[in-house]
């Protein structure tokens, strides 16, 4: 019993540096690093990462999945999970047992420590919510990345449809179009960029324009992106001109954005009010009010008694 006491905290420590890894390893694979990034664009080649040349990441990926594999998973929701992974930017075969596996390691190393004596006095019931709180977590971790991806490709998206129609105009069919802004502004915006590459490719491999558009705003899930979609496959339908169609979309999205801002400017004083009231002015009366409330009850205590 002593001899399991004393290993636990050095197998939570070697499992807690393993989730780190984990961690570590989704967001420099998301994001990449950008000394790498540019010599790839200058050299036109890959440059290998720190880790590409060791097992250290194939380690980490494989421990994750085989806790996974323990999981029990739900047709309906593994769909969710995974669309919820894409629209984050993971879109790796291993995302989603990777993400399994870290999620149900985290509730279990929360539970761990809170069960047993290695931190505090054990207690169940605030294991078993450190537990499910640790499991909601990374889904909730993993929404705010999908989130904020959403958000940069939606503040991209004005600058790219500019560049689309002068393309368009100079005289590019719609696919090079694409082509040409994902190469232009893979710096700038490159969330965005991803996706226009990613429409190339499947044109590439033979699947029609209408479908490859369709899978870009099923990925991202920006209602601008599927406004956009719409404009593009209805201009297909129809046979009007793509360029007034893609300026005319490019002057609403450009109103969109204005009015969005102008509307979180007038939130702003409203979203002041909280602190101002809880925070600061508190601390303004304890200022003001504090050194005559102190003066009142000195001269008018002993009065009382």
């Amino acid at each position: 019993m002593t001899q399991g006491i004393v290993l636990l905290p050095l197998l939570a420590f070697v499992f807690g540096s393993l989730v780190v890894a984990a961690v570590a390893m989704v967001v420099r694979s998301g994001s990449g690093a950008t000394i790498e990034q540019r010599l790839g664009e200058v050299t036109g080649t890959h440059v290998k990462g720190l880790l590409e040349d060791t097992g250290y990441d194939r380690l980490t990926v494989d421990t994750l999945k085989k806790i996974g594999s323990f999981a029990p998973k739900s047709p309906s929701e593994m769909g969710k999970l995974q669309q919820k992974l894409v629209t984050a930017g993971f879109r790796s075969n291993e995302a989603l047992a990777v993400f399994i596996g870290l999620r149900l390691g985290l509730a279990l190393l929360a539970f761990a420590l809170l069960a047993t004596p290695v931190i505090i006095s054990p207690n169940v019931p605030m294991a078993l919510g450190a537990s499910a709180f640790a499991y909601l977590l990374s889904g909730m971790v993993v929404g705010r990345l999908a989130k904020k991806r959403q958000r940069r490709i939606r503040l991209g998206l004005p600058d790219a449809l500019d560049l689309l129609v002068v393309s368009v105009e100079a005289g590019l069919g719609l696919d090079q179009a694409i082509q040409r802004v994902a190469e232009e502004l893979g710096f700038a915006h490159p969330d965005l960029c991803d996706e226009m590459r990613l429409i190339n490719l499947e044109l590439r491999a033979g699947k029609n324009r209408v479908d490859a558009l369709h899978n870009l705003a099923d990925r991202t899930g920006v209602e601008d992106v599927r406004s956009l979609v719409s404009m593009l496959v209805q201009t297909d339908k129809f046979g009007t001109s793509v360029a007034q169609s893609l300026r005319v979309h490019s002057d609403t999205v450009r109103t969109k954005r204005r009015q969005r801002a102008e509307e979180a400017a007038a939130k702003t004083g409203v979203k002041m009010v909280f602190p101002l009231v809880f925070c600061i002015f508190p601390a303004i009366w304890v200022v003001t009010i504090g050194p005559a409330a102190i003066k009142f009850i000195q001269v008018l205590g002993p009065m009382t008694k």
